[in-house]
């Protein structure tokens, strides 16, 4: 299904390249953590990758001291000044870029995450579950799941503890997107046992397998104002299985995978009589989640 690198430069990739960049922006910092962005997004694009995707919030730093420090940070979008520094790069090196950014609309703000490309902006993706602190800082999201039609294929995008909810994957997946770009802050899970895979990549492996999608996470790493981020970036094929990462723990990094999406959609037919998507007993339950949107074109 793919052809994989991890954290290599011995030889380029071809087809999809799909980059995940592990990184550890610095709270306050926004211009470091921008350019510090950007040099990651010249490394791979130099490696040969066409879609870089970076960490939640990325440009900010994720621990707030309070929301007037959040509503200093936060810019709009796409008009604010990071949105425009990463579309300049994405046309400057040909790529498409998926950045977590705080997000400024009016007196609210949004966790929210930019998808933009050689041509421009494409869309912004507001994050729907908010993990603890946050909600003391950001509204929840309200543009859905939204599925952006580009070059490259049909890409969706979740934040970090949206993945917790496999509603998220499935409306993606009902609205025929074949990538998920995961910018994520993952922190440590209670009770979770040191020999074991981390929750979050489980979760990813899950709903990769069970909505036939490729995931892209890309976490962040470091300690934040006492708040620890666990790294573990991995990308996903759509049959479930990790073909880039986990990541290290502690390290930054890139992955690179290449991903045959044509294969990936096949394989959402697991045999004779079994397909992840068509299966579903649409006669017993919501294909679409009660949501009204539109069904799957598949």
């Amino acid at each position: 299904m793919v052809t994989l690198q991890y954290n290599s430069t011995e030889r380029r990739l071809e087809g999809l390249v799909i980059a995940c960049v592990q990184m550890e922006p610095h709270v306050g910092r926004k211009r470091e953590n921008v350019a510090q962005c950007i040099r990651h997004i010249e490394a791979a694009a130099d490696h040969g990758a066409s879609l870089v995707v970076l960490p939640e919030l990325a440009n900010t730093g994720y621990v707030f001291t309070d929301r007037a420090e959040a509503f200093a940070l936060a810019e709009p979008l796409p008009q604010g000044e990071t949105a425009q520094l990463l579309a300049e790069t994405a046309r400057r090196l040909g790529v498409h870029i998926v950045s977590g950014i705080a997000e400024l609309a009016g007196n609210q703000l949004y966790n929210s995450a930019i998808l933009t490309g050689p041509a421009g902006h494409v869309g912004v993706y507001r994050k729907l579950h908010l993990w603890n602190n946050e909600h003391l800082f950001f509204e929840p999201g309200n543009h859905g799941v939204p599925v952006f039609d580009t070059p490259l294929g049909r890409i969706a995008i979740a934040i970090c503890y949206d993945g917790w909810f496999p509603e998220t994957y499935r409306l993606a997946a009902m609205q025929d997107a074949d990538i998920v770009c995961v910018p994520t802050n993952w922190v440590p899970m209670p009770a979770q046992p040191d020999d074991r895979p981390a929750m979050a990549t489980t979760l990813t492996m899950a709903a990769a397998h069970s909505n036939g999608v490729a995931i892209a996470c890309a976490n962040r790493i470091g300690t934040e104002r006492g708040q620890p981020f666990i790294g573990q970036s991995l990308i996903v094929g759509g049959n479930g299985w990790p073909v880039a990462g986990p990541a290290s723990v502690d390290r930054e990094e890139i992955l690179y995978a290449s991903i045959d999406l044509p294969r990936t959609r096949s394989e959402r037919t697991l045999n004779t009589f079994n397909h992840v998507l068509h299966d579903r007993r649409a006669d017993v339950y919501d294909p679409m989640l009660g949501t009204g949107w539109p069904a799957s074109r598949s």
